[in-house]
């Protein structure tokens, strides 16, 4: 018996306490693509590490190593990397051959190309098990493989390959998970209709990075020192940032494929960034609790817009991927290889704080580290000569997360002096001597308790160790991976046709890529060398705003991210005259997806709007409550409300809940609004009505057919809408035409039929609702961008 032979080698070089004690079952671990780069830099020698560690777990193991290649040569290319596998420098030598010798008799090779072939591994594994008496405890199955090929390896090990009631099984898989929300959700989808969530594993190495891995138990063991400065008070910016030396040759297939924020930093840089901003768990051991702080820190983060993000690449790519890809001369690339990205999130604790992503290729230098500066309020007046540096309260104050490489060579944790004596685990972490002639983010390293870990690992041997003890939290789960690429998507789409700055790459680079924060977005802070431009067609910033008529009404129309800088402008102009005139300001804003970018125009550049004098009301409001996502209101406030200083009673939400049932004709909701809206606005007529227009024609909530709204006297009615939540709240057209000025804003392509056709229609507000807009004493406005115009 094979097995048997093995144990009671181990057994007799001391590795094992008993058979005896031989009783947690067996554990069978399949890596598909055992040939593969991968597994031959990182998995196998992973693999070994785990037999190592857990060989006295009570556990019995065999390693099944797996590929498309026939089965003598893949046996051939599999062993020649088993045989150098390497041992710890503080594993003794005889104990380190014995378990290699071992750990090579416990793997065979098998070709998994077929149905049949995941059946016969199945008969395998079970024959083994029975001829040595051994209980399954479970299989791992890792994916090595492209994720093209997931869903048809999933089939099989379900049908196939699964193991028996009682035994679990563990399925692990490599990014990329997707390449925007729709693929992800696809791939989600198909590959939960084969496993449970608890059977996937899906890996991000970056989690498995010593000082990555660390800042959760780190948090944890420092709460006494970081609960009252770890957040928006005390933090003045937080960096988390990769960079790399290598460019993209041999990889432009992949590269052209995802980019920069792709491969770093909507998977790596992403999940350092929740595990900084997430609220501690009681338990940081529970894994449960870890995962759904994590979604909550995602859904708390603000929408990226294209503003919030600069891209660049290094010259030498585009050619790169004309050579490796046979792309015709002249071919130009729009992928980044850098990008740096500022992100906001809108909990109490960080609102207002910066946290900037940077990543890319072909840089200065080879570095990782995720760094927390904090604000410094003192002002010390003994002069800087004569201070004790690492304990002056006008030092910089940060801790650093050295994920590696960089000046350090390796992982590495440090705390100013000036901040705090951090808590670590003895035995895993210990304090490092520093280097007088070293300097990290200009102070010198005896400025910092410096703390580095005991033992080095490599960060695959860490996660396969996790998945081995079922540690999720150290993986991505679907609903956060999702929450991940629902963040992430709207910016890719936003910049898909950007073109980045080009740079040199290495120490040529400069300042060229140095960016700024301004007015919530981000910007190259030096303009970009002439030499370096790139020829291309008229982009959007060469047009100028234009003005004429709409449907005899002015018509202002530019680019999208311009027009919605006019119509803020227009609004702050507007709002200022009526609170000179009157001493306030009566705005009505419409619902949707298309004032989103507006509103937050408003709440990130115009500081000098009168909110103090505004009243805010909704033109229409969905019949949800106004804690739903799906709520106008909620949007409202989400993206505009919460930033800027309205006054409690200056807000109006309509009274779509009440008596705990939603817009009741007996509740008399869109009477009681139509009573505040008379008793607190002259006249009832707003000083602005912001509107949308859909792609059937209805504007506010008002859809072609209406019941209500269209015609008659009454403010403010109950419609329904064609698609959910059907019931609404609206202003009534009679309630819209009575506003001083109206304002309708249209954007996109998706826009540009309704948009034609209502150029080109009269006044048939019963089909197109919209064309019933025509206010009787005031003005109407359109904003419509060049998409929406001109398709």
């Amino acid at each position: 018996k094979m097995l048997g032979r093995v144990l009671c080698t181990v057994l007799f070089m001391g590795a094992l306490p008993s058979l005896a004690e031989l009783a947690q079952g067996h554990i069978s671990v399949v890596l598909l693509g055992a040939t593969g780069d991968l597994a031959k830099k990182y998995l196998w020698q992973g693999l070994f590490q785990l037999y190592m560690d857990q060989v006295s777990s009570g556990h019995s193991f065999t390693f099944h190593g797996a590929a498309l290649t026939a089965p003598e040569r893949g046996q051939r290319l599999m062993f020649d990397v088993l045989k150098k596998l390497a041992c710890p420098p503080d594993e003794p030598p005889n104990r380190c051959a014995v378990l290699k010798d071992q750990f090579l008799k416990l793997s065979q090779y098998h070709q998994l190309k077929t149905a049949e072939n995941y059946t016969a591994l199945n008969r395998e594994i079970e024959t083994l098990l029975r001829q040595e008496g051994l209980q399954e405890a479970g299989r791992i199955f890792y994916f090595s493989v492209p994720p093209f090929a997931y869903t048809e390896i999933a089939r099989h090990i379900n049908s196939s390959c699964r193991p028996p009631a009682g035994a679990w099984l563990r399925v692990v898989l490599e990014k990329p998970f997707g390449h925007d929300l729709r693929s992800a959700q696809q791939l989600a989808a198909e590959l939960q209709s084969f496993f449970r969530e608890e059977e996937m594993y899906r890996v991000d190495h970056y989690l498995g990075k010593q000082a990555v891995a660390h800042i959760l138990p780190f948090r944890d063991q420092n709460r006494q020192f970081l609960d009252p400065i770890w957040n928006r008070h005390h933090v003045e910016r937080v960096e988390i940032v990769l960079k790399e030396t290598l460019d993209a040759k041999g990889r432009t297939s992949f590269y052209e494929q995802y980019g920069v924020i792709r491969d770093v930093l909507q998977n790596h840089l992403t999940e350092a960034l929740m595990f900084l901003t997430m609220e501690l768990p009681g338990n940081v051991s529970r894994a449960e609790e870890v995962l759904q702080n994590k979604l909550q820190a995602f859904q708390s983060l603000r929408r990226l817009e294209k503003g919030s993000a600069v891209l660049g690449q290094y010259q030498a790519y585009a050619s790169q991927v004309q050579e490796e890809l046979q792309k015709p001369q002249g071919y130009i690339s729009t992928t980044p290889t850098f990008a740096g990205v500022l992100i906001h999130s809108d909990s109490p604790r960080w609102e207002g704080v910066p946290f900037l992503l940077a990543s890319g290729k072909a840089l200065d230098e080879r570095v990782g580290y995720v760094r927390v500066l904090f604000k410094n309020r003192a002002y010390c007046v003994q002069s800087e000569a004569l201070r004790d540096a690492g304990h002056s309260r006008c030092a910089a104050k940060q801790i650093i997360f050295h994920i590696g490489h960089g000046a350090l060579h390796a992982p590495a944790l440090l705390v100013s002096r000036n901040l705090f004596r951090p808590v670590m685990p003895k035995g895993s972490w210990r304090e490092a001597e520093t280097r007088s002639d070293l300097r990290l983010f200009g102070q010198a390293l005896s400025d910092y308790y410096v703390y580095s870990p005991a033992k080095e690992r490599e960060a695959y041997s860490l996660l396969i160790s996790n998945i081995y003890h079922g540690r999720k939290d150290f993986f991505i789960t679907t609903e956060n991976l999702l929450a991940s690429w629902a963040f992430w998507t709207p910016l890719l789409d936003s910049i898909s046709h950007r073109p980045p700055r080009l740079y040199p790459g290495g120490v040529q680079n400069q300042h060229l890529l140095d960016f700024e924060m301004v007015g919530g977005e981000v910007a190259f802070a030096v303009a970009e060398p002439a030499a370096l431009l790139d020829p291309s067609p008229q982009m959007p910033g060469d047009y100028k705003t234009i003005q004429s008529t709409f449907r005899q009404s002015p018509l202002v129309s530019a680019w999208a991210d311009d027009l919605v800088a006019q119509l803020a402008a227009d609004m702050e102009e507007a709002a200022s005259r009526a609170v000179a005139r009157r001493g306030q300001f009566h705005l009505a804003l419409s619902g949707g997806s298309s004032p989103v970018v507006l509103f937050q125009r408003l709440a990130r550049h115009h500081y000098a709007f009168p909110w103090q004098h505004t009243h805010v009301w909704l033109v229409d409001e969905r019949c949800v409550p106004l804690t739903d996502a799906e709520s106008n209101f909620f949007s409202l406030h989400k993206h505009l409300l919460q930033s800027v200083r309205v006054p409690y009673f200056n807000l109006h939400p309509m009274p779509v809940h009440l008596n705990r049932r939603l817009c009741v004709e007996e509740d008399r909701g869109a009477e009681l609004y139509a009573q505040e809206i008379a008793a607190l606005v002259a006249n009832a007529s707003f000083d602005l009505v912001l509107l949308g227009l859909g792609t059937d024609g209805h504007t506010a909530s008002l859809f072609p057919h209406s019941e209500h709204g269209l015609e008659g006297a009454r403010a403010v009615v109950l419609t329904e809408s064609p698609v959910k939540p059907h019931q609404r709240m609206s202003f009534s057209l009679a309630l819209i035409n009575k506003a001083r000025q109206v304002s309708v804003l249209v954007l996109g392509k998706g826009k540009h039929d309704i948009t034609t056709l209502v150029s080109r229609v009269g006044r048939q507000p019963r089909k197109w609702p919209i064309s019933g807009v025509s206010p009787s004493s005031g003005q109407l406005v359109w904003y419509v961008d060049y998409e929406a115009l001109l398709g």
